[in-house]
């Protein structure tokens, strides 16, 4: 299933140096904004120790792993709501991710400009905040005009819409982001698709020497955000795309280590990310390969099946699953089923994370 994360944030916060370390799609990295116009799509490989003890045992032909993919945008200016920039063009690209990972400048350096002359990550923030919050303001209105006329004739249905609907209206022109609003049911906005209902984390570029503590400017930024209850992760982009570069493994591991780090940042962002979203994975495991398969947490059996052909949804029988640790364990399928560590599961089954899965479908 493909996922995306959309990478945001003011022009040279080091927005297009993380995506280039992520992907190596190589997007232009400028000292100067909108370098980046058309949004970059990168696919990266979600970092699993679990497939390679996999791969390990099964010896396969091929080891695939799960992936996510990476959406970076062009840098967003005061406006954009009104169409400042390529604020437009910004705030479609954005429509189209599934969460937000928000990058932010927390570090000191008179090479790069920032745009509003001075590193200030709450100002920042609360820029990019309010030019989505009034997009989505702009969308809230709209659909409000629509139901009103109904919904003031005593029709139910719109009724109800035009209620919750007047809730979100409030809290966006309170300067509250969508995700903050609660309500028993959300079904009036989904065809909306607004901004800040989507999932967020907070990327915190920090100088190298504040890769393990943070700074003033992180903290800041920490604290702003803790009622949103949102993650915030310390990266230094530039070493970030160094240690990218790296292909043999013990020369990335001594490179890391000078450093005091047990792994790269983006790791833990793509890992971050993954969760962000809610993913989960499972795997097969066979000669020809050893696959990791992402699927939403919560799906159930036929449901994961359809992820790796619609036909097995369809057609589903029944699923066998076993447990990694049990395969470890045992080696084989065949040694897990004479120790009857292969469970037979039916179709509201709710596959785990981590299940080793083959099904069976007839179409």
């Amino acid at each position: 299933m493909s996922l995306q994360c959309g990478i945001v944030g003011l022009p040279n916060v080091g927005k297009s140096t993380l995506f280039n370390a992520l992907s190596n799609a190589k997007a232009e990295a400028a000292n100067y904004p909108f370098c980046t116009i058309d949004p970059n799509v990168g696919v990266v490989n979600v970092p699993d120790e679990r497939l390679q003890i996999l791969a390990d045992i099964v010896h396969p032909e091929a080891v695939l792993p799960a992936v996510i993919e990476f959406v970076d945008i062009a840098g967003l200016v005061k406006g954009a709501s009104k169409g400042e920039g390529l604020g437009n063009k910004f705030l479609g690209n954005i429509r189209e991710v599934n969460a937000i990972i928000h990058v932010v400048r927390c570090f000191e350096d008179d090479n790069i400009v920032h745009v509003a002359g001075k590193v200030d990550p709450i100002s920042d923030k609360e820029i990019i905040d309010a030019e989505l919050q009034l997009k989505d303001l702009e969308s809230v209105d709209k659909k409000i005009q629509k139901v009103e006329r109904a919904a003031k004739a005593g029709d139910t249905k719109a009724k109800k819409e035009y209620e919750i609907l007047s809730i979100y209206k409030r809290s966006l022109e309170e300067g509250k982001n969508a995700r903050e609003v609660i309500v028993d049911d959300t079904e009036p906005v989904a065809d909306l698709h607004l901004l800040t209902i989507k999932p967020v984390m907070y990327i915190a570029n920090v100088d190298e020497k504040s890769l393990k503590t943070g700074n003033v400017y992180s903290k800041k930024l920490a604290e702003l955000v803790k009622k949103e209850n949102a993650e915030v992760l310390l990266i230094n982009a530039s070493l970030e795309s160094d240690i990218s570069q790296i292909e043999d493994k013990e020369e990335r591991k001594m490179f890391l280590d000078e450093y005091g780090l047990a792994e790269s940042g983006l790791d833990r962002l793509i890992r971050a990310s993954y969760a962000l979203l809610n993913l989960g994975t499972y795997f097969t495991a066979g000669v020809k390969e050893v696959r990791a398969w992402t699927i939403k947490k919560g799906f159930k059996a036929p449901q994961a099946a359809a992820v790796i052909h619609t036909d097995f949804e369809k057609g589903f029988i029944k699923a066998e699953v076993i447990k990694l640790e049990d395969y470890i364990k045992y080696k084989t399928e065949v040694a897990c089923r004479e120790a009857g560590k292969i469970a037979v599961e039916g179709k509201e089954y709710v596959v785990q994370d981590g299940d080793i899965m083959h099904f069976r479908f007839n179409v």
